[in-house]
């Protein structure tokens, strides 16, 4: 491509070099927890640490998963994925309803109410964890899934992500689609929208056939010389059975 500056000798050896050293500087933490996974405290303890895994690989996993020391890992994992459906389906959510109840409503300030979520990005999680706290324990969740996961289910930049997509659809559609509904064709725009991609996916697929079999035409013998050819390899092939 033009513009484009290959690299060649030296300068290409020094980036894959730096490349590889930034690579070690980066996984060698990872690995000296690995490495640290299969060794008993004691082997931690004592300089220098062994940089080769221990015989205690299986022992200490298995401990740490189903022990622990306060609270086994399994059961933290499993708290942490009730934890994440629940934030993920609950932001979606909110902030698909809240985003559609702005761009397509009509209610006095509601690019007030807009700003004033998208203004919420300004506050980082450390300014909100006290007062956080304070709600979720004057309403008597502490302790439990709902108070993890109703606190973080608002999200300005999914609101605002939203947003922004419906403002990309046209008007003129949206209106389109109320006609359908307003005439009794469909009872929803979800119905509408459904039936949309049903007939779009049909013809791809009639698309996609058509393509198929005119392909299949063009690999039969279409001159003369073709079609001998054809006729000779059909009949070497009969002559080759053990009839």
């Amino acid at each position: 491509m033009n513009g484009m500056v290959e690299k060649r000798g030296w300068g290409l050896w020094l980036t894959h070099a730096g490349l590889i050293a930034g690579i070690i500087v980066i996984c060698y933490p990872l690995y000296i927890a690995l490495i640290a996974s299969t060794l008993t405290q004691a082997d931690l303890v004592t300089p220098p640490m062994p940089l080769l895994p221990g015989g205690h690989f299986l022992e200490n996993y298995r401990e740490a998963l189903f022990s622990g020391m306060s609270v086994p890992v399994w059961k933290m994992m499993a708290n942490s994925l009730v934890m994440a459906l629940g934030i993920t389906v609950g932001k979606i959510i909110i902030s698909l309803v809240s985003a559609y109840a702005i761009v397509y409503f009509r209610f006095p300030f509601r690019s007030f109410c807009f700003w004033m979520i998208f203004l919420t990005l300004m506050l980082p999680v450390e300014v909100r964890i006290v007062p956080t706290y304070e709600v979720v324990a004057g309403l008597k969740l502490l302790n439990s899934y709902s108070g993890l996961i109703l606190p973080l289910v608002a999200s300005a930049t999914a609101t605002f992500l939203f947003r922004q997509l419906f403002m990309t659809i046209p008007d003129e559609l949206v209106e389109a689609l109320d006609e359908l509904v307003a005439g009794g064709r469909y009872s929803t725009r979800t119905e509408v929208i459904r039936s949309a991609v049903e007939a779009l996916l049909a013809a791809h697929e009639q698309v996609a056939i058509d393509h198929a079999i005119v392909a299949g035409y063009r690999r039969l013998p279409q001159t003369d010389d073709e079609i001998a050819a054809a006729t000779a390899a059909t009949i070497a092939l009969i002559e080759e059975e053990p009839w």
